[in-house]
């Protein structure tokens, strides 16, 4: 029952992600999880450790905070607007109430699409938002890619991936390990073009790092079939950008930084899709500890 309450979640999370911009009541996602109102309240609490509206509103506030920095033909009154918040001063209170400042000063605080958010204490306890720490990196990210990167363009076919859930970026080990658990015993990783990989429904830019939310499975062109608490859904194809690199596992943000500079340097634009990673080998067993990745970022 646990497996089957863990599956439906997992239906639950993608279809608030594909619909922040629609009707998301509490009666429709019962529908959709096929539990009554009441059920689907606690056990989204008991998984999450969020109640269901507290989630979506932050999940909009957060798609209206990346608007802001990307989306710079669109006024905040449009962007409020689109993700269900009519009254300007409540949309206003609810974004400064999430990251200490008010859309307009967010926006303001955050240079085109270059922007990477720090961090620091504001009075009220909330965090400010800056951008002049990683303005003075631009450059030595820009050397980090050149030395340590081979990047392709690549149009990527449908994926499939059978995965588990990860919220927050502590206790990750373990979803790997059971994603791993389930795959190796049935042979799956020793088919051609099937690999472990990583797929980010939040970025770190704008969602804390404990509430970031990750697929963590197994790419496949070949079918899938899940069971247990395993869950399928599939990759959209695409063109990407696909950064090749053999790094450490703390030079993983460095990496995925320096690679949205190149994107930008270079006229591309990021598309309505999830940026994911590729492992190649198991980095355990590498002489130098190191992982042998592939960073990919959809684009248009």
């Amino acid at each position: 029952m646990q497996e089957e309450y863990i599956q439906r979640i997992n239906k639950v999370l993608t279809f608030i992600d594909d619909h922040l911009d629609e009707d998301l009541s509490l009666q429709t996602i019962s529908n959709i999880a096929f539990y009554s109102p009441f059920h689907i309240h606690r056990l989204f609490k008991a998984i999450t450790n969020e109640t269901l509206n507290s989630y979506i509103t932050r999940k909009r506030i957060e798609r209206t905070a990346l608007m802001l920095i990307h989306n710079k033909e669109n006024s905040i009154t449009e962007i409020a607007r689109r993700y269900g918040f009519k009254n300007d001063s409540t949309f206003s209170r609810t974004f400064k109430k999430i990251y200490g400042q008010s859309p307009t000063e967010f926006r303001k605080s955050n240079i085109g699409n270059f922007s990477k958010i720090g961090k620091v204490n504001s009075k009220n306890g909330k965090e400010n938002f800056i951008t002049e720490e990683y303005l003075r990196n631009i450059i030595n990210l820009k050397y980090w890619i050149k030395m340590n990167a081979n990047i392709e363009i690549i149009d990527m076919p449908i994926m499939n991936l059978a995965y588990v859930t990860q919220i927050g970026v502590n206790g990750i080990d373990k979803a790997f390990e059971r994603i791993l658990k389930w795959a190796i015993p049935k042979g799956i990783l020793e088919k051609n073009d099937t690999h472990v990989c990583r797929v980010f429904h939040d970025s770190f830019k704008v969602t804390d790092a404990d509430k970031v939310r990750m697929s963590i499975g197994i790419r496949s062109s070949h079918p899938l079939t899940v069971d247990h608490e395993i869950s399928l859904t599939s990759l959209e194809k695409g063109k990407h950008i696909v950064g090749h690199f053999i790094i450490e596992p703390a030079e993983f943000e460095t990496s995925w930084n320096s690679l949205f500079i190149w994107m930008n340097e270079n006229g591309f634009k990021k598309a309505d899709q999830y940026p994911f990673e590729i492992y190649h080998n198991n980095f355990n067993v590498h002489p130098e500890k190191k992982f042998i990745v592939d960073l990919c970022i959809p684009i248009e």
